[in-house]
C-alpha cells in the first residue's frame, strides 16, 4: 500500500484492521505478505505495485502554495499542476517566491534533499528595495541574527547581480529565511525566485511548466545523495556522535580529538548542535 503510493504504512494498517483491504477477494490481515500475481483491492480499488519514479523540475509562480491542507489561502501546486501520478513537492517556497520546485514520488530521496545537516546548495535571485552594498553582503554571508527566530542563519554564499539584485546560495532552509534575514538588515524583499536544487537548474522553464528530469540529472542528484541521511534531525544527530564514539574507542582518529563529534554523514557535527531546518521555504 506504501509502496503503490496509496497512503502511509499506518494508515495501511488501520485500513486493514477495518476490514477495507482484501487479497485475492479474502480480508486482509495486519503483516500478511504479498506474493507475485495476487491482487489487492482497496476500498473497492485494485492496488498496482511499486510506482515508476517521477522526477520533475517545476517553475512554481508567485500565489501558489506548496500545501495541501492549506487551501483556504490559495490553490495548491498538486492541483494546480494537475500531474497524471500522485506526486508531492520537495519542500516548499512560499506563496509569495516563485522558481524551481522538485515534485517526485520517492519519499526517501526528499528527505535527503530536505535534511538540513546534508548541506545540500540551493541558489536564489533576490531583488530588493534598496542597493545591494558590500557591507550587506558580507552581513548575510556571515550569518544573520533572527530575533523572532532566536538564532543566527549559517554562514551563506553571497553576490550581487547588479544594483538592487542578488544570488545567494543557502544549506539551510528556515521558514521563509531569506525574508527575515533581508528584514533583519533593514532590506525589504521584492522579488524572490529559486533557480537551482543542487544540480537541477529552472533553466528556461517557463511559469507553470514542468519537465522531466533528465537521465544525466538524476544519475548525478543520485551521487550526490549518496552519503546523505534521511533521518530525522535527532535520529541523525544521535547515530553521528554513535559512530564517532565507536571510531574513537577503537583507535581511530577522529574530529572526536579536538572536542567535536567526527561528520559521519555530510554535515553531521553541524547537526549535533544546530537546529533543525527543513521547513524549506525561503
Amino acid at each position: 500500500m506504501s509502496d503503490a503510493g496509496i497512503c502511509s504504512r499506518r494508515e495501511a494498517d488501520r485500513l486493514i484492521e477495518s476490514g477495507k483491504i482484501l487479497v485475492d477477494g479474502q480480508t486482509a490481515s495486519v503483516g500478511m505478505r504479498i506474493m507475485p500475481g495476487q491482487t489487492v483491492v482497496c476500498d473497492g480499488k485494485t492496488v498496482g505495485g511499486k510506482e515508476t519514479p517521477v522526477f520533475l523540475a517545476v517553475y512554481k509562480p508567485k500565489g501558489i502554495i506548496c500545501t495541501t491542507s492549506d487551501k483556504d489561502h490559495g490553490e495548491n501546486i498538486v492541483d494546480f499542476l494537475a500531474y497524471p501520478r500522485r506526486i508531492y513537492p520537495v519542500g516548499r517556497l512560499d506563496k509569495d517566491s516563485e522558481g524551481l520546485l522538485l515534485m517526485t514520488n520517492q519519499g526517501d530521496m526528499v528527505n535527503k534533499i530536505l535534511r538540513s545537516g546534508n548541506s545540500h546548495e540551493k541558489e536564489y535571485a533576490v531583488a530588493v528595495s534598496k542597493p545591494v552594498t558590500e557591507e550587506f553582503l558580507e552581513k548575510m554571508c556571515a550569518g544573520v541574527w533572527l530575533e523572532p527566530l532566536g538564532m543566527t542563519t549559517k554562514p551563506c554564499r553571497a553576490w550581487k547581480t547588479g544594483p538592487h539584485t542578488f544570488h545567494i546560495v543557502l544549506t539551510q532552509g528556515l521558514n521563509r529565511q531569506i525574508r527575515w534575514m533581508c528584514r533583519a538588515l533593514d532590506y525589504h524583499v521584492v522579488n524572490l525566485k529559486r533557480i537551482r536544487i543542487m544540480n537541477i537548474k529552472l533553466g528556461n522553464l517557463k511559469r507553470g511548466e514542468y519537465r522531466e528530469l533528465s537521465k544525466e540529472e538524476l544519475r548525478e542528484l543520485e551521487r550526490m545523495l549518496k552519503d546523505s541521511t534521511n533521518l530525522p534531525f535527532k535520529e541523525a544527530a544521535r547515530q553521528a556522535a554513535g559512530q564517532a564514539y565507536k571510531e574513537q574507542k577503537h583507535g581511530r582518529k577522529t574530529e572526536t580529538d579536538t572536542g567535536a563529534y567526527s561528520q559521519t554523514f555530510r554535515g553531521g557535527a553541524r547537526l549535533l548542535s544546530g537546529k533543525s531546518g527543513d521547513h524549506e521555504q525561503p
